[in-house]
């Protein structure tokens, strides 16, 4: 699976541009703000409907235009596929999947997967658990599209029971809904931890063995927990996660409804990796957590190859800036093979070769000597 080109029209900082990408490595060069991310982001949107960056479709329309048009065409197995979106700055968005119009985000994803590095994911291991519910839902998509109906089912069961709690259960008719909304909850919140739960299973080892590969002389043991407080001491990975999300939701109700939230889930689950048994959050040092951002972006990767058969095409956003020589040469070492997009603001380091190198300025691109 390759992304073979890329079209953009007031796309961010570009008013137009074309890009024929090649298998294997490109390199993008060029100073800060000159447009070499939003290349990156462009390829991210064709997999995930969505910017890495974390911003809404309206942040990527060129200023003072009134739409983004992205087209692409992929490649899988010698079948071509292609993308013609339309993201506007006010209203809906307009997606065809090989000329036919899409109704639904999620029957773009298995398009394109990719595995994006950058320099935010640092917050994977200082971050909150919610970056690392993210990270494993991201993931558990990627592999398996399903999923992404299990997560928006569960975010709008969860934020419909929200505003009941906020609006005060008052009455009988108020009560049944939220027994509902409960039945709902727990299905759709099942079938996501279950995903999750088999998902980390298959990660810790590989996010282990990448991490012992990138510390070189600094390799501690990485270990994970996936952390559930409405489990109480239930094993999860031999229970019925449903049962045991219904009997958490009964016995917080009274709480939950004088707060006005729902305190029970897997909206509030944390996954704690740990480094010489300790939190790699709280407890490890600057280089050892970004070793195991890496680490985790390498397993990610890893795994999902293995499961889905073909690799995702990586896209590097700066990353070998952020690391010291060592972990930069190691990273190098242990890349896996694939289309590579990678940005750079220098050079980048011996052992990338690169298949295309593009000069990004000011929204234009110009072929340099790889």
């Amino acid at each position: 699976m390759h992304l073979s080109s890329l079209e953009l029209t007031d796309f961010r900082c570009y008013r137009h541009v074309e890009l024929v990408l090649p298998d294997g490595v490109t390199v993008l060069v060029g100073a800060n703000g000159e447009g070499k991310t939003s290349l990156l982001e462009a390829a991210g949107w064709v997999a995930t409907a969505r910017s890495f960056r974390g911003v809404g479709d309206a942040a990527l329309v060129r200023a003072g235009a009134e739409q983004a048009i992205l087209r692409a065409e992929v490649v899988d197995d010698g079948r071509r596929q292609s993308l013609d979106a339309e993201l506007r700055a006010a209203g809906r968005n307009r997606v065809l999947l090989n000329r036919h119009p899409l109704t639904r985000t999620r029957d773009l994803l298995g398009l394109l997967r990719v595995t994006v590095f950058a320099p935010d994911d640092l917050q994977l291991v200082k971050g909150g658990p919610a970056e690392r519910r993210q990270y494993l839902d991201d993931l558990l998509v990627a592999i398996t599209p399903r999923y992404e109906a299990a997560r928006a089912d569960y975010d709008r069961v969860l934020r419909h029971r929200n505003a009941l709690l906020r609006g005060r259960v008052r009455d009988a008719e108020a009560q049944a809904t939220l027994d509902v909304f409960d039945e709902q909850l727990a299905a759709a919140g099942g079938e996501l931890v279950r995903g999750r739960l088999g998902l980390v299973e298959r990660l810790l080892p590989v996010i282990d063995e990448s991490y012992r590969r990138l510390a070189v002389d600094d390799a501690f043991a990485v270990e994970a927990r996936y952390l559930a407080d409405w489990a109480g001491d239930a094993s999860l990975a031999h229970a019925d996660v449903e049962d045991l999300l219904r009997d958490a939701l009964a016995k917080h109700r009274r709480q939950e409804e004088e707060r006005g939230v729902t305190l029970v889930g897997p909206h509030r689950d944390e996954w704690r990796i740990t480094i010489r048994g300790l939190d790699s959050r709280t407890h490890a040092s600057q280089g050892e957590q970004r070793t195991l951002a890496l680490a985790l972006r390498l397993g990610g990767h890893r795994v999902c190859s293995d499961i889905v058969g073909s690799a995702p095409v990586l896209l590097l956003d700066d990353v070998f800036s952020e690391l010291d020589e060592q972990r930069a040469l190691a990273l190098v070492k242990h890349l896996p093979a694939g289309q590579t997009l990678v940005t750079t603001a220098a050079s980048v380091p011996d052992g990338v070769h690169a298949d295309l190198r593009l000069r990004v300025a000011a929204g234009t691109l110009r072929p340099e000597a790889a």
